[in-house]
């Protein structure tokens, strides 16, 4: 009887080059801020990058520190004007293009949706945002259904995309769920930022948390993890107070399999980045940490309480 071979699934490239593009939004005109991101795209593409990440709701200001009805006419079909323009972009550039949007599913039914494109026009997967949060400034779950096609990477020519939004981030299970299911990378588009009246330590202390847990979920799952967040002041919609609204941090990353930093961007500045991951080292960073291998899945069940009384 022949002795079977063992077989090691790899990913597609040794290493992929991505991009990352920080930004500021001034309004709600989608074209102008299209045609803003395009030119980001299109110079991380002439840099020789392969991937592309843009930021949350990145069409539009962050429209949720507000509850209003008439914001809802921001949404779009997945498959509306928004389609059109970056999938045209993405088969033009060769690129795989991972964007975000304000999905208007069907009457009264909208989700937080990441749209993936691979080299072409055509879709190549969507994830909608699972996690929905609602604290001041913040008030997601007026608008976004959360989502309900779990946590499972898009496959591409560069790889398995684990891709998350934004809240998603504070959630290992999340991140541990796209890993299991074979996720290359973990990429999160992201729209989060301070409150000006808060003290300058617990600015820092927010924003180091958010950093943390995400390197975290490189180094717990042995994957780097990219993430792309806004940057600028957005004025609260319903306020004469100059000074209220959301000051987004800027800081996009990217980090390694045991969540060392590659690259880092500024707080208060559009601006891009680029990086070269090399995601072979994945598999070597996994057989010197062997997580996977230790877990004990018999012991777990109570991960899918709420709580322990």
């Amino acid at each position: 009887m022949p002795v079977p071979v063992a077989t090691h699934t790899s990913p597609r490239a040794a290493s992929v080059t991505v991009g990352v593009v920080q930004q500021s939004v001034a309004g709600n005109d989608k074209q102008a801020n299209w045609l803003s991101s395009a030119e980001q795209i299109r110079s991380l593409a002439e840099s020789g990058c392969r991937c592309i990440l843009l930021q949350e709701l990145h069409s539009t200001l962050y429209f949720c520190q507000t509850e209003e009805t008439h914001v809802f006419d921001l949404a779009e079909p997945i498959k509306g004007e928004g389609h059109a323009f970056f999938g045209q972009l993405a088969a033009e550039l060769n690129i795989v293009l991972i964007t975000s949007m304000f999905e208007h599913r069907a009457s009264g039914l909208y989700h937080n949706t990441a749209v993936v494109y691979d080299c072409s026009a055509e879709i190549a997967g969507t994830y909608r945002k699972m996690h929905i949060p609602d604290d001041p400034g913040f008030y997601e779950k007026f608008y976004f259904t959360p989502g309900d096609m779990g946590f499972t990477p898009i496959d591409t020519s560069i790889g398995k995309l684990g891709v998350l939004v934004c809240w998603d981030q504070w959630y290992p299970e999340a991140a541990r769920l796209m890993a299991m299911a074979g996720a290359d990378i973990l990429f999160y588009p992201t729209a989060i930022g301070w409150d000006r009246n808060d003290s300058t330590d617990e600015q820092q202390r927010q924003r180091d948390a958010w950093q943390i847990i995400q390197r975290s979920h490189a180094v717990a799952n042995s994957v780097p993890v990219v993430v792309a967040n806004r940057t600028g002041f957005e004025a609260a919609p319903d306020s004469t107070n100059d000074a209220a609204g959301i000051e987004f941090w800027g800081t996009s990353f990217v980090a390694g399999p045991q969540g060392e930093i590659l690259a880092q961007a500024s707080t208060d500045q559009s601006e891009n980045l680029i990086v070269t991951l090399d995601l072979q080292r994945t598999e070597t960073v996994k057989r010197i940490w062997p997580y996977f291998r230790d877990r004990r899945i018999d012991a777990y069940n109570d991960l899918s309480k709420r709580w322990r009384d």
